[in-house]
């Protein structure tokens, strides 16, 4: 990836600031029509989105390790998990605000800072103590993660392209999601976790190098903004709800996937890594995929279908069980299901975000999200750590049975709003 803007994000670096003709997005918000390709600013959204939560991905893929290591216990490998995206649910909100007032540019150079810094504390853990302490830091960069990307594509992209660009930036999670479970799990069994956690900390520190070099610079930080809700209203508050079930699930499968497969299906620490490897890749897929199909008037319908989906993906790991190839076709399910009804929340938020309210709106679904991260898999650990993965799985397509009914419910109401509304 190369350092520097190039031609096409020195172009944006001027529209960015004002001085070329704007189109009106976010609602009446002036922003640059984009000039040829988006890649630049493509590639560096997708990796600050890798970043924001690679973290909790390797705890996930290194739980065997960790375990043996450091003495925890499954019921406290799933609290960090609860305490990172505890901490992100409730910063979201005020992490948004901060977004709307200081830029995106600002706002993703602090999350790659932060995000290195908490990836070496948990490299230095001795404890569940300084883990902990070291997952609640790395709560912070996902609480702007969401409002700060969808930020700088509603000043850069246009809307043709918005879906498009949304999709792969979300599919960044994901890509942490494969690089925990194959690249850094393969080097954990060369040089130690310890030594993993650290150069994905000293890579996510020469992206805050290249965030500073490449972005267009910030405006001038806004005043504070006019007085309005934290709480979700309308169509917000339906997918910050869809958002919380469907988190629920995905957390659940997330921090335990790996430890099921080395536990239950008699997996080597590295296979089972490559579990959650597996999702990523899928999880790319599916978020690209499902992101670009996500026109108005069809992305509505989209979560509901998607949570759907899902339920299948977790009713196939209660099944590897017994048969146990059926773990992989799990891990690719939820990764095309699962995974990408979070994608297209994003595409509906910024849909209707209000004017000037991005930041804002993006964080109150992400904070629903993360709250549902929170819960999960305390619960499942629960299970876990009886032995009763079944009734894990089958507690995982309960809650993305709920998602599904959320999201149905909304979508239906959408429709009869819209029918209703004179010409």
């Amino acid at each position: 990836m190369p350092f520097g803007p190039t031609p096409d994000v020195a172009e944006k670096v001027n529209q960015w600031r004002g001085t070329e003709t704007p189109v009106r997005t976010e609602r009446g918000t002036p922003a640059a029509p984009a000039a040829g390709t988006d890649g630049p600013l493509t590639a560096l959204l997708t990796c600050a989105m890798a970043f924001s939560m690679l973290q909790l991905f390797l705890l996930g893929a290194l739980g065997p390790r960790l375990v043996d290591e450091l003495g925890i216990s499954p019921t406290v490998l799933g609290l960090t998990t609860t305490i990172g995206f505890g901490t992100a649910a409730v910063l979201s909100p005020v992490g948004g605000r901060i977004v709307d007032r200081v830029g995106p540019r600002r706002s993703l150079v602090a999350l790659l800072l932060v995000s290195a810094t908490a990836l070496a504390l948990i490299g230095a853990a001795h404890g569940a103590g300084s883990l902990l302490g070291a997952v609640a830091l790395g709560g912070l960069p996902q609480a702007l993660a969401n409002p700060a990307t969808n930020k700088a594509i509603l000043a850069v992209v246009v809307p043709a392209r918005r879906g498009s660009v949304t999709g792969m930036k979300q599919s960044g999670v994901q890509l942490g999601a494969f690089a925990a479970g194959l690249p850094l799990a393969a080097l954990a069994s060369g040089v130690g976790w310890r030594g993993a956690v650290w150069t994905a900390s000293g890579t996510a520190a020469a992206m805050a190098v290249w965030a500073i070099r490449a972005l267009p610079a910030d405006p001038p930080a806004k005043g504070a903004p006019p007085r309005s809700s934290w709480v979700p209203r309308g169509a917000i508050a339906w997918l910050a709800g869809f958002s919380l079930l469907l988190g629920c699930g995905i957390a659940s499968v997330n921090t335990y996937l790996a430890l099921f497969g080395a536990q239950e299906l008699g997996m080597s620490p590295s296979a089972a890594g490559a579990l959650v490897a597996v999702l990523g890749v899928a999880g790319i897929a599916g978020r690209v995929g499902w992101s670009k199909a996500a026109r108005p008037g069809r992305a509505e319908w989209l979560p509901g279908w998607l949570a759907a989906g899902a339920v299948g993906s977790a009713l196939l790991l209660a099944g590897a069980l017994v048969v146990h190839p059926l773990a992989w076709a799990a891990a690719v399910a939820v990764g095309v299901f699962a995974v990408s009804g979070n994608a297209v929340s994003m595409v509906l938020v910024m849909q209707r975000a209000a004017s000037g309210r991005a930041g804002q709106e993006s964080a109150l679904v992400s904070a629903g999200f993360f709250a549902g991260f929170a819960i999960g898999p305390p619960v499942f650990g629960v299970l876990a750590e009886a032995g009763h993965y079944g009734a894990g799985w089958l507690l995982v397509a309960a809650e993305f049975a709920a998602a599904c009914t959320v999201a149905f419910i909304w979508a239906v109401r959408e429709r009869r709003q819209r029918t209703t509304v004179p010409a």
